[in-house]
């Protein structure tokens, strides 16, 4: 974690001194806020009572309202209980006069997602004391753009099993037996069949003792990569306040990062887990194509969607694979590759050219990860190698996505001109115009690309950041965002030609304009090593902790 100037920012309940923003707040007021902030945290009704100026003008406001008067605040706070558990990642003070100081403070949750503490003091009689407060807190339990339905529990699981206790924010392209699916779209929501049968992928969670959260929002028919949905608003970015959420599993990802769900399982076909996992600090795991079955699931494009899953941390995804992929791989995938509980090898490949599409700072972000890889006290072999012509690549792969695209969804798009978004129907409209010869040569480049990008992964992982950089703003320009789109698929591409599994884990740390934001490193490695591939993420995770 890093506070607003880049500096390192405490791991407890309050921050410690740096030499950023929050380095000239007097002594005396950093101890009070350091008090009050674990009274907080441990729900010391007596410390925060004694926090707050006494009186009837001292004020407190939140979402649901304003409190005036310490007799309505102290009341509040004894039928409140405590808060969940957080740590506090940046503090912004500003001087008011000699005697009077505002400070900001960022929140940032065990259990996922962040909030925000305004609050002005004021010495009084020899003490700082809290005279007005204001409280943003994480994400609630229902947004709409998050969620299209949602209970607690929406669907109830195994009442025992490996997963349990987990809850699950579902990707509205999944089949929930008696429910719509909804592609992201009102229109198509309102004339589909309740499902008669629940997807596979779904009901393994179900089985394993996760519970279902929510059907959560995607893109429209997943054809996107920003997570934007001009029906049902933006998701919220759980990392980076008024960014994008990355795409096109938008919503499982929001629901994971601000904490209403610990798995999101979703889809991938030209990056829809990895980007907004990169974009939201999660764990995304795009797994080999085929290897979770894709019954009842609504296809965009067959030749490369995917399923898989999204954490908030490496040890809950690896809860996850291991009980949703724990059987034997096909006989050539062992002969080849090693048998499926196999580690995979200390040893990793950085594509020159893939990490050539990353910002700036992100390459140096990167570049300074993989030097401190080297010093580690068990250092991998690290080579350099190339992806090969990235630009072929997204050519043949959006060729044959734009051919099947259409054949999946074409007749329906005919019959309601006008029922989408100005973006995904241009997509649409482009991929009308693929011709058969078009798409027959591209389907031979893939098989061509599939075997070169496959023999990179013999006995080595690649390695590489998975975005250019953080996620874009919600106000960036259009130009801005079609620029870190093209540039973002020629980077996941290349996994989803080759059908192999390819994991993003937030291990980057860049600046945004809003401050400091994540930015995910992709390991991608052999056809059916996915859950050997969960292993050395995490292996990679702590070495570099």
């Amino acid at each position: 974690m890093t506070d607003a100037a880049g500096n390192g920012a405490a791991m407890t309940d309050a921050a410690e001194p740096g030499s950023g923003a929050d380095a000239a707040i007097p002594d005396d007021l950093r101890a009070a806020f350091e008090a009050y902030e674990r009274a907080v945290v441990e729900n010391d009704l007596d410390v925060l009572d004694a926090s707050f100026a006494p009186g009837p003008d001292v004020l407190r406001g939140d979402g649901a309202g304003l409190l005036v008067g310490h007799d309505a605040i102290r009341a509040f706070r004894s039928r409140r209980g405590g808060v969940a558990r957080r740590t506090i990642d940046s503090i912004q003070y500003r001087p008011l006069g000699e005697d009077t100081a505002l400070l900001v403070s960022v929140s940032r949750y065990a259990g996922g997602g962040s909030g925000l503490q305004t609050q002005v003091w004021q010495r009084i009689d020899g003490r700082w004391l809290i005279t007005a407060a204001h409280v943003t807190p994480r994400a609630q339990a229902f947004d709409r753009s998050v969620w299209r339905s949602v209970g607690d529990p929406f669907f109830q699981g195994a009442w025992e099993g490996p997963l349990a206790g987990l809850t699950v924010a579902v990707k509205d392209l999944f089949a929930v037996k008696g429910f719509r699916i909804g592609a992201g779209n009102p229109t198509y929501l309102e004339e589909a069949r309740p499902e008669t049968t629940t997807a596979p992928a779904v009901s393994d969670l179900l089985r394993g003792g996760a519970s279902l959260r929510g059907i959560a929002r995607t893109d429209e028919f997943a054809y996107s990569i920003a997570g934007d949905n001009p029906h049902y608003g933006t998701p919220p970015n759980g990392a980076v306040p008024g960014a994008l959420p990355g795409g096109s599993s938008n919503g499982p990802a929001s629901a994971v990062a601000t904490g209403q769900s610990e798995i999101g399982l979703a889809t991938d076909t030209a990056g829809s887990i990895r980007v907004p996992a990169s974009y939201q600090g999660l764990w995304g795991l795009r797994t080999t194509h085929g290897l979770v079955p894709r019954q009842g699931l609504l296809p965009l494009a067959q030749t490369f969607d995917t399923v898989g899953w999204l954490t908030r941390d490496g040890e809950t995804l690896q809860r996850v694979v291991d009980w949703c992929l724990s059987y034997d791989g096909s006989e050539s995938t062992e002969s080849v590759f090693g048998a499926p509980g196999d580690d995979l090898p200390w040893r990793f490949v950085v594509p020159a050219d893939l990490r050539a599409q990353a910002e700036p700072a992100t390459r140096s972000a990167f570049d300074a990860l993989v030097a401190a890889l080297g010093e580690t006290a068990d250092a991998p072999e690290v080579t350099p190698a190339d992806a090969g012509d990235l630009g072929a690549i997204l050519d043949a792969f959006r060729t044959v996505q734009g051919a099947e695209a259409w054949r999946n969804h074409g007749e329906w798009l005919r019959a309601h001109p006008g029922a989408l978004g100005p973006a995904v129907a241009e997509r649409f409209r482009v991929a009308a115009a693929v011709d058969p010869a078009a798409e027959a040569a591209a389907r031979e480049a893939v098989t061509a690309l599939r075997g070169r990008l496959t023999d990179l992964v013999r006995g080595a992982v690649l390695l590489f950041p998975t975005a250019p950089g953080p996620a874009p703003l919600r106000t960036a320009d259009a130009a801005a965002v079609d620029a870190a789109r093209a540039a973002t698929l020629r980077m996941t591409a290349p996994a989803a030609v080759a059908g192999l599994p390819a994991i993003s884990v937030p291990l980057l740390t860049v600046p945004s304009p809003v401050g400091e934001a994540p930015v995910g490193v992709s390991l991608v490695s052999a056809p059916g090593t996915d859950i050997a591939l969960v292993r050395l993420a995490r292996r990679l995770a702590r070495a570099l902790s």
